[in-house]
């Protein structure tokens, strides 16, 4: 029996490695559960290491459909995950974004290193330039984005970039909060 389409799809940022603490991987669970029963289609970075791999095989395990899309010099890397609904392989990082970007409604940043930054600064500056209005909602797990929150509150005040940046980025404390933003999004 084919899969119903999805009602939504939610870009999900994050870490190619699991993280100092356990809760990380918690939630990273928890998101790729609660994606699936709302059926909203994952679109992630295909890989199957690190909080990426658990978002994709739990939503997977779930009945979600997975998109996923990684570039072919991170394919051994991220150990690419061909299972999913749908794998793309791309030849730079940034067509990568770009093909994520441009086949979701929503992105969500969970914790992350650099990559997961670069991929939110490039979302948040498109969304400031008004290049789009997709909601992009920051997973906060153990307050572990309040220095980039800080920043963004510096930047502001600063006077390096409008007041209204601020209204671009939820912060979400729990997966809970983060079905409820995209809840509300989505209608």
């Amino acid at each position: 029996m084919p899969m119903p389409a999805p009602k939504a799809s939610v870009c999900v940022f994050c870490g190619a490695r699991a993280g100092a603490r356990p809760a990380y991987t918690a939630d990273a669970r928890g998101m790729g559960a609660m994606l699936a029963r709302n059926a909203w289609r994952l679109v992630y970075g295909a890989g199957d290491v690190g909080l990426m791999g658990e978002v994709a095989r739990t939503a997977q395990a779930a009945g979600g459909e997975t998109f996923g899309v990684i570039p072919v010099h991170l394919l051994n890397r991220e150990v690419g995950k061909r299972d999913l609904s749908t794998f793309v392989v791309t030849e730079t990082m940034h067509e990568r974004k770009k093909v994520m970007f441009m086949n979701c409604d929503a992105i969500v940043v969970l914790p992350g290193g650099g990559g997961s930054l670069d991929e939110f600064f490039e979302v948040l500056t498109w969304r400031q330039l008004g290049l789009h209005e997709k909601p992009i909602v920051l997973l906060n797990t153990e307050g572990y984005w309040d220095p980039l929150v800080a920043l963004l509150k510096r930047i502001v005040a600063e006077g390096f970039a409008d007041p209204t940046l601020s209204g671009f980025v939820q912060i979400a404390a729990s997966v809970e909060e983060v079905e409820a933003a995209l809840s509300a999004a989505f209608g």
